[in-house]
């Protein structure tokens, strides 16, 4: 039966199987008429609001420990009574249509018709949003069959694979329910998943935003690729809901714009902290993997202009990353190995998040240091040391250049935790660079088996530069 104006009414987040966040005060909120007195049950504690003005009201819960089924109880001029809540650990998952792709969907994951069948965990949870755009911030969503979910076979096939593999691993390992909510679009830019507020900071998009702001009413137009229509529709009704922290993975549709991503991407990240106000969230994203046709010599590449940019955000505090660029597939900008990106993103989720002791990242480059005609590279994260993919027998991805920037395919081993690069080709060598192309060919892994990220010890003016 459809409520009436004067009843209580919640947002889609708060539904029958939700997942609330443990060990953070916990908001529940929703409309009722003005004036109207509303209560939340929940344990033994009954909490009170007053709708204003404008309809709305919130109450805010003490924080409790992981643990449930619960039921929750909203009173007002109805009563609404939830059911099969859990308290755990909530993941927003979002980006573009690598995050997007479902398990059983597009090119399908690797064993998807086993994946599907085994996907039965009652204390993982889903949520996911309906693509909708809006000139102006929304106040709820539109989702997928109504609310939560359960994970089951029948429930799974549609979600997100990276979100639903990242979560099976943190509840595998930590043994904690896990929910997820999944809003992503395939194909969009990074700027549509920013405020406006934000934004404004940029000029390259400040004119689009005053735009926007001075329409009459909302739009919600057709193409999601404009400045803040996503944020507003798919991440600004979900900032009342307290999180653990976010994975994202984007960046195919910003790469000929690079060098504008070194700037936006954070101010992305930094946006989404700064207006859900719970600190600086985990934030953890994936470089994007492997595409098109390999080159067999040096090149330009905004794919790799791109993971640097990826790469560089790491400078912000409490971001992790997860190298894709080695489970790509030359042909399919959709690869299939949807398990391992998860595993991946998962690994740096337990080691910052939940302290377990484990390696989590691939190689960093850290520094280099020129002896006559070779470089010596430096890492981080070498866990049990530096070494070659299983199966290959020489080190491969490298190329040097002297100061003329003509790069040059190059030899290289492995010492220690060093690189050492050389070719007979630069005899005065100043720069090198490593997996920089669309579709690397590098090799070089730690003993954890993580790939080592794309890099170059240079700043030489890229092809993105300048793009915006």
């Amino acid at each position: 039966m459809q409520n009436s104006y004067a009843d209580v009414r919640l947002p889609a987040l708060v539904s029958n199987n939700m997942v609330l966040q443990r060990n953070k005060p916990l908001h529940i909120w929703g409309w009722a008429d003005k004036g109207e007195k509303v209560t939340v049950s929940f344990f033994k504690g009954t909490y009170k609001a007053t709708a204003g003005a404008d309809g709305k009201w919130q109450v805010t819960l003490p924080a409790r420990p992981a643990g449930g089924p619960y039921t929750m109880t909203i009173k007002g001029n109805n009563v609404i009574t939830l059911d099969n809540i859990l308290i755990g650990e909530v993941w927003i998952a979002s980006g573009q249509s690598n995050m997007e792709m479902p398990v059983n969907g597009w090119s399908h994951v690797i064993n998807f018709e086993q994946e599907i069948k085994a996907a039965n965990y009652p204390e993982i949870r889903l949520f996911q949003i309906n693509h909708t755009t809006s000139t102006a911030p929304q106040e709820d969503v539109v989702t997928w069959k109504g609310g939560w979910l359960t994970c089951t076979p029948e429930n799974i096939p549609l979600f997100s694979a990276v979100g639903y593999f990242f979560a099976r691993e943190i509840y595998t390992h930590e043994h904690i329910p896990v929910g997820v909510i999944h809003t992503s679009w395939g194909g969009t830019v990074a700027e549509a998943w920013t405020s406006g507020e934000s934004l404004k900071t940029m000029p390259a998009f400040a004119d689009t935003v005053k735009a926007l702001e001075s329409l009459p009413e909302p739009k919600a137009p057709g193409d999601p690729n404009k400045a803040t229509l996503l944020y507003n529709a798919m991440i600004h009704p979900l900032l009342p809901y307290p999180i653990r922290g976010a994975i994202w993975y984007q960046g195919e549709s910003n790469a000929d714009r690079a060098y504008q991503y070194r700037e936006l991407f954070p101010l992305m990240i930094k946006d989404w902290r700064r207006h859900w106000n719970t600190g600086e969230f985990p934030f953890y994203f994936v470089q994007l993997a492997n595409f098109k046709d390999k080159k067999a010599e040096p090149t330009t590449s905004a794919w790799a202009e791109l993971r640097e940019a990826q790469l560089r955000t790491l400078s912000l505090p409490n971001t992790g990353m997860a190298s894709a660029v080695d489970i790509g597939d030359a042909k399919d900008i959709h690869p299939r190995n949807k398990q391992e990106v998860g595993r991946r993103l998962s690994l740096i989720a337990r080691a910052q998040v939940y302290g377990e002791k484990i390696p989590y990242s691939g190689p960093v480059y850290l520094s280099k240091q020129v002896a006559g005609s070779k470089i010596t590279l430096s890492f981080k994260y070498t866990d049990d040391g530096l070494m070659m993919k299983h199966g290959t027998a020489a080190l491969t991805g490298f190329e040097i250049a002297g100061e003329d920037k003509q790069f040059h395919l190059a030899q290289a081993k492995i010492s220690g935790d060093h690189v050492i690069v050389w070719s007979d080709d630069v005899k005065n060598p100043v720069a090198v660079r490593y997996g920089w192309a669309d579709n690397p060919d590098g090799n070089l892994y730690n003993g954890a088996g993580l790939p080592a990220s794309p890099f170059r010890t240079d700043d030489w003016q890229g092809i993105t530069f300048g793009k915006f």
